[in-house]
């Protein structure tokens, strides 16, 4: 059996692994009775530890939120996770969070054990990020809007359009979208009464709240989905619609969300819908993704894929 100290830590780290434990499975997994539970759970309220609990036949605890933060108890994997997450992070496309990010590594680097600081020294050294020079969004909106959607509570903001035109929008925040290199917000604009998507980096930081809304049912059942389709398809001047001769899931390994939407249409054929601002970069992108494919529209770009084919057989001499 765990002596008391041992217990304790044991037991914080049950309560931080699950939201709500009954009675009977903790003094099950601790090994003792009941009434060594209940001390033990006055123990670490004694400590600070905001510890719920209700009584009788489905009686059980709850870690509950406290006014400062516990200290976190991690396995192996959980701590290496954490420590690349902050390393991206404080990388990555969010301004306003680098310092926090390094402050929280330092602390975590100090207490890692040998071994496992030695997986995330390795995993380090030889992961290279890619960075861009893109447009970053600030840390604070982003909290404030993902807070909106949380509370169902409508917010206003200015925001400047792909050409740079300023508006002033009231909308109903449902979630927060996430490429890999941009943040969306998909919303219900009650100025269009319709659904609109808007790139996070284009919203002026001073978000204010409004009232409160009803949440609707995320467009064609699914916001992600929206999202892609708003971001890869509908903006662009030429929208293609072509078959891919390839199984959906092998395509989308080459062409990320942002770029194509792709809708299955069999074991090994999928229609992959894009968008661009040429023909001619269209159809480059297209010869150039890997599979066979046959475009269905728009008409413009059948023709101008059969002249540059064209175009491609007299630059080669036949042997």
């Amino acid at each position: 059996m765990l002596d008391t100290s041992a217990r304790l830590l044991r037991l914080l780290s049950l309560f931080q692994a699950r939201r709500y434990w009954s009675g009977a499975d903790l003094a099950e997994r601790l090994e003792v009775n009941p009434r060594t539970l209940r001390r033990d759970v006055d123990r670490l309220r004694s400590l600070g530890y905001p510890v719920n609990s209700n009584s009788g036949t489905a009686g059980g605890y709850q870690l509950g939120a406290g006014a400062t933060l516990p200290p976190l108890l991690l396995d192996d994997d959980e701590a290496v996770a954490v420590a690349l997450g902050l390393r991206t992070a404080a990388s990555g496309s969010v301004t306003g969070i680098h310092e926090a990010c390094m402050r929280a590594m330092s602390k975590l680097e100090q207490v890692l054990p040998l071994h496992l600081r030695d997986r995330v020294t390795a995993l380090q050294a030889f992961i290279v990020p890619l960075t861009g020079k893109g447009p970053t969004v600030d840390a604070n909106a982003l909290s404030a809007i993902a807070g909106a959607c949380r509370d169902c509570r409508m917010i206003h903001f200015n925001y400047r359009s792909r050409e740079g035109a300023a508006t002033t929008r009231e909308v109903e925040p449902h979630r927060l979208v996430h490429t890999g290199r941009r943040w969306y917000l998909a919303a219900w604009d009650t100025g269009r009464d319709n659904w609109r998507t808007f790139r996070v980096d284009r919203i002026d930081a001073k978000i204010s709240p409004g009232s409160r809304f009803v949440p609707r049912d995320p467009p064609d059942g699914d916001f992600a989905a929206y999202v892609s389709r708003s971001v890869a398809y509908a903006p662009y001047p030429y929208r293609a619609t072509v078959t891919v001769h390839a199984a959906a899931a092998t395509v989308a390994e080459r062409i990320p969300p942002a770029v194509g939407v792709i809708e299955a249409t069999g074991e090994n054929t999928c229609n992959l819908k894009l968008g661009a601002v040429s023909l001619d970069s269209l159809s480059v992108y297209l010869a150039l993704i890997g599979f066979d494919f046959e475009v269905h529209d728009p008409p413009e770009l059948i023709e101008r894929v059969r002249f540059l084919a064209q175009r491609f057989r007299k630059a080669v001499r036949p042997e």
